[in-house]
């Protein structure tokens, strides 16, 4: 059986991969930017704020807890979600490194 092709690439270059997709759409980026705003919500809330079904929005909150990017405390009937900081540090750094890196100007290229 031939290898998958995540497996030819290092574990770094696999987290930044599987981030950048997380986050990649706009529906995810409206969600963190609220929750950054508010510090938590309910998904009630994110249902009104961003104008997509309860649904849709669930399964966003769904792919940005399964990567720990949040995570969320039962509260009675309702669920409050909140930006988990660890997380989001490590996400930062991760990506200070690979978007500081120096671009190679050793010749005339292109």
């Amino acid at each position: 059986m031939g290898i998958t092709k995540s497996e030819i690439f290092n574990e770094q270059q696999n987290k930044i991969a599987l981030l950048a997709k997380a986050i990649g759409h706009p529906a995810r980026v409206a969600i963190l930017q609220h929750l950054f705003r508010t510090n938590s919500c309910v998904c009630g809330d994110l249902v009104d704020e961003i104008g997509l079904a309860q649904p849709t929005i669930s399964q966003h909150l769904k792919e940005l807890k399964n990567l720990k990017i949040i995570k969320g405390n039962i509260e009675g009937t309702s669920i409050c979600y909140c930006i988990d900081q660890e997380t989001w540090s490590e996400i930062v750094e991760l990506f200070q490194v690979f978007f500081g890196q120096k671009i190679n100007k050793a010749g005339d290229c292109c």
